[in-house]
């Protein structure tokens, strides 16, 4: 597909997993690990993120369209749609305009509504949009122990290698050409307008959903999916991760896994 990597093992069913802004479809990989034995697991690299390229529109919805293009490349329908973080935003705007394609739904922490970007997040999306971003992160680029405590530190429980999360996620953003300046454009583009005007169609989304909730993030609190939970008619139930970040999806997947598997046999 043009400018889009992305993952696809296994057989089956398909589960089609969205990663947010600054990670990839390596965030995905002991989730996909646990199931590719019984799946067809596919997890995009948004565009920019991972070995996808850049595009002129990053805005939420234009990944979102994104997802469709892929899904429409590869003819994927009865899917079950797993997002975290800005990819959370991503699935709910999918999800709405690609009702047909869905068979479930599950949104692990991520934006919701108006918490878009998260408060505790707007520091840096403020210094994307000055433009002092980019230079600053490639500054740490081989600082991997600062870089990553500054840009993820707050999403993980631990970080036991730093360079690692460096090399996975950031230098293959930052190393493309033009890469430093189109991260700083996607994160301005983080705009809580373009899930506010679909507040409306969440409300009469009846695709079974699942949330599944880490509750020590302190981007996304346990409130927003109390508020996914009272908003979409689908949602079945909230599962809590006990002090789960924004990124349990990775660093805890033994224990996502579970609840996909219970959540899917029962839809």
């Amino acid at each position: 597909m043009d400018g889009i990597t992305y993952v696809d093992e296994g057989q089956g069913r398909v589960a089609l997993f969205v990663h947010g802004v600054g990670t990839g479809s390596h965030l995905w990989r002991d989730v996909i690990g646990e199931l590719r034995g019984e799946r067809r697991c596919v997890a995009i690299d948004l565009p920019l993120h991972g070995g996808s390229e850049p595009r002129a529109d990053l805005s939420i919805p234009a990944l979102a369209e994104a997802v469709e293009e892929l899904c429409e490349h590869l003819g994927l329908t009865g899917i079950d749609l797993v997002g975290n973080d800005t990819g959370g935003a991503v699935c709910q705007i999918f999800a709405v305009r690609h009702r047909e394609r869905l068979r479930t739904l599950t949104l692990t922490n991520c934006d919701v509504h108006t918490n878009t970007p998260p408060e505790a997040f707007r520091p840096t999306v403020e210094l994307a949009a000055k433009g002092e971003l980019a230079g600053l992160a490639a500054l740490l680029l081989d600082q991997p122990e600062l870089l990553v405590q500054t840009a993820f530190g707050e999403g993980y429980e631990r970080i036991d290698d730093p360079k690692a999360v460096v090399e996975a996620y950031l230098r293959p953003i930052l190393s493309k050409p033009g890469g430093g300046r189109a991260f700083e454009r996607l994160l301005a583009a983080i705009d809580a307008e373009d899930l506010v005007a679909i507040e409306p169609r969440l409300t009469v989304l009846t695709v079974p959903t699942l949330l599944v909730w880490g509750t020590a993030d302190p981007f996304f609190d346990l409130s927003w999916a109390r508020w996914l939970r009272e908003t979409i008619p689908g949602v079945r139930e909230i599962v809590e991760i006990e002090g789960g970040r924004l990124f349990f999806p990775e660093e805890r997947a033994a224990e996502l896994v579970p609840h996909l598997r219970r959540f899917w046999a029962q839809t």
